[in-house]
């Protein structure tokens, strides 16, 4: 589309207010990173409340897959 066939749809703005709506548009993307952000570290502070428990892991060598019991 040229710009002739642009203006007469009425689709164009002026660059200001595509700025405006740019930098509208990434603060509001920050602002919900900031709160993915901050939910991330209340969840690692109640984490790092809790002690680290091992896992115990049964392992099988050949000696005892070999020998039936």
């Amino acid at each position: 589309m040229d710009d002739s066939e642009a203006k007469n749809t009425g689709r164009i703005e002026p660059a200001s207010d595509l700025s405006e709506i740019a930098v509208r548009c990434a603060a509001t993307n920050l602002l919900d990173v900031a709160a993915q952000l901050a939910g991330l570290a209340e969840d690692l502070k109640a984490l790092n409340g809790r002690p680290i428990e091992p896992i115990s892991v049964m392992v099988e060598t050949e000696d005892q897959a070999a020998s039936p019991s």
